[in-house]
């Protein structure tokens, strides 16, 4: 059992298998590739999983990372920049990307992606959602990530541009944060019925 969780790829599968075994005894419905709704269950719950692992990437950036920086020896500091920072943010930046696609195609398969895009009704809440994940997709690839390659010195930048590509990095991943408060309750309250 201890291997099992000595290794990330091992433990994924695992849970892979788990999530099986429950659908098995729960009786869920069966995987049918050509029906419209498996689909739509499907990219329903690659949406979340992305976007679990997208926003809560975000919030460890801005909750922990950020603030516990200046806490760091200056010694210990590389431990961050240049190996658990560059790792986080390709996962980071990916789940935004997957979480788009997913959701977009969700969107789509639903029927309400132009609609909802036009913050047309009913499907306000929704609508304001996606744009906001829209433009928080936007910073972590156009402003985020090309500000952290310069930050954690991935490309060979001037100290004075390396100082505002910090500065520039975590400002756009503070908006981002305050962004993701209200896209998580519009994308649930479009569920249940509104604003």
């Amino acid at each position: 059992m201890q291997t099992l969780f000595q290794s990330l790829g091992r433990t994924v599968v695992a849970g892979l298998v788990l999530l099986l075994l429950i659908i098995v005894v729960a009786g869920s419905p069966t995987v049918n590739l050509e029906s419209h709704a498996w689909w739509m269950f499907a990219f329903r719950w690659m949406h979340v999983t992305a976007a679990i692992m997208w926003v809560g990437l975000l919030w460890y950036f801005n909750f922990v990372q950020i603030p516990s920086m200046p806490r760091i020896a200056e010694e210990h500091r590389p431990a961050i920049t240049k190996v658990i920072a560059p790792c986080a943010l390709f996962w980071f930046r990916y789940a935004a990307l997957v979480t788009v696609i997913m959701g977009l195609g969700l969107a789509s398969m639903n029927g309400y992606i132009m609609p909802a895009l036009a913050l047309m009704e009913p499907f306000v809440p929704i609508g304001i959602g996606m744009w906001l994940g829209l433009i928080m997709a936007f910073n972590v690839w156009f402003i985020i990530w090309p500000m952290q390659k310069k930050a954690l010195g991935l490309v060979p930048v001037e100290i004075s541009e390396k100082a505002r590509a910090v500065r520039i990095a975590m400002v756009t991943s503070r908006l981002n944060t305050m962004l993701s408060i209200p896209m998580i309750y519009c994308m649930v309250a479009q569920q249940h019925g509104g604003l």
